[in-house]
C-alpha cells in the first residue's frame, strides 16, 4: 500500500519552492506568495523554514528544484498563472500518486483561501488520483458542481464516485449531472439538456471560479476507450480529424483550437469556449 505524505512533508516540499522561487528565480515574498496561492506571512515562514531544514545553500538541491526550474520555464512559455511539475519516478506509467499528492496540497489549499467557493469537478484517473491523496478536512461551505454527465458502464471510471469522496472527505456539498457522458445523438443531447434539474447544475457550474479537470489522450489507448465510454472506432475517428486531446468530452488539435467532432456534439458538458 502505497504511502500517503504527511502534512510536514507536504510543507517541506512547498517550502522548497518557495525558497527556489525566492533566492533563485528572484522573485520577491510577495510575488512567492502570489505563484503558490498562499499569504506574503506564509510565503516568508516557508522561505524561512526552508532555511532552517537545511535546504538553501549555494543552490537547493533534490528533484525539487529541476522540477521548479521546469515550472517556471512552463509558465513563462505558455502565460500560465500557476504550474506545478513533479517527479517522474515511475519507469512505465503515469506518475498518478505524485501527481495526485501534488494536486490534492494545491486544492487543499485552495480551500483554505476560499472556503465558500464552488469548484467545477471533471473527470480522469488524475483527478480521481488527486481525491485519493486529498486528507479528510471539514469545509461544508465549499460546493463541488460535476461539470459533465456521468453515468456509464464502469464504476470506476464514474464521475459520481469521485463527486461522493470529494463530499464525503470534506463535508461539502456535491451536485451531479444525472445524464450519460456522451448522449446517443445530438438531438438526445437537446432533450437532456432541457431537463430542469440538468440545467440547475449547468447553472451552477458557471458560477465555478475554479475548474479541476483531467486532460485526456487521444488513440486506442485513451481512457475513455478503456473504461468503455467510447469505442475505439469513435477516438480514432476523431485522431483522423486531428484532435491530439480531450476535455470533457471535446477535442483540441496540437495548436489548441477546438476540433468538431461528432463526439463533440454529443457531450453533455459545457461548450469549451465557455470555460472560463
Amino acid at each position: 500500500m502505497a504511502r500517503v505524505p504527511s502534512q510536514t512533508e507536504d510543507e517541506a516540499s512547498l517550502a522548497i519552492r518557495a525558497a527556489w522561487l525566492h533566492f533563485i528565480g528572484g522573485l520577491t515574498q510577495g510575488q512567492v506568495a502570489e505563484r503558490l496561492g498562499v499569504s506574503s506571512v506564509k510565503a516568508h515562514r516557508l522561505i524561512t523554514r526552508a532555511t532552517q531544514i537545511g535546504a538553501v545553500k549555494v543552490s537547493i538541491e533534490g528533484d525539487v528544484a529541476e522540477c521548479v526550474r521546469l515550472e517556471v520555464e512552463l509558465s513563462a512559455r505558455y502565460g500560465l498563472d500557476y504550474c506545478e511539475v513533479v517527479p517522474d519516478i515511475e519507469l512505465h506509467e503515469a506518475p498518478l500518486r505524485e501527481l495526485g499528492a501534488a494536486g490534492a496540497a494545491f486544492l487543499r489549499r485552495e480551500i483554505e483561501a476560499h472556503p465558500n467557493s464552488v469548484i467545477g469537478i471533471g473527470n480522469g484517473r488524475t483527478l480521481s488520483a488527486v481525491v485519493s491523496e486529498l486528507r479528510r478536512e471539514a469545509a461544508p461551505g465549499v460546493r463541488f458542481v460535476s461539470l459533465l454527465g456521468g453515468l456509464t458502464r464502469n464504476y470506476a471510471a464514474n464521475p459520481f464516485d469521485v463527486m461522493h469522496r470529494l463530499a464525503e472527505k470534506t463535508h461539502g456539498q456535491a451536485w451531479t449531472m444525472p445524464v450519460p457522458f456522451f448522449a446517443n445523438t445530438a438531438d438526445d443531447r437537446r432533450v437532456l439538456l432541457a431537463q430542469r434539474g440538468v440545467q440547475e447544475v449547468l447553472d451552477l457550474a458557471g458560477e465555478a471560479k475554479m475548474l479541476l479537470v483531467g486532460i485526456g489522450a487521444v488513440g486506442t489507448s485513451a481512457n475513455l476507450v478503456a473504461a468503455h465510454v467510447l469505442e475505439r472506432e469513435e477516438i480514432e475517428a476523431a485522431a483522423a480529424e486531428g484532435a491530439v486531446g480531450e476535455l470533457l468530452g471535446h477535442f483540441f488539435a496540437a495548436d489548441g483550437r477546438v476540433v468538431a467532432t461528432g463526439l463533440s456534439a454529443r457531450a453533455l458538458s459545457p461548450a469549451l469556449d465557455s470555460l472560463h
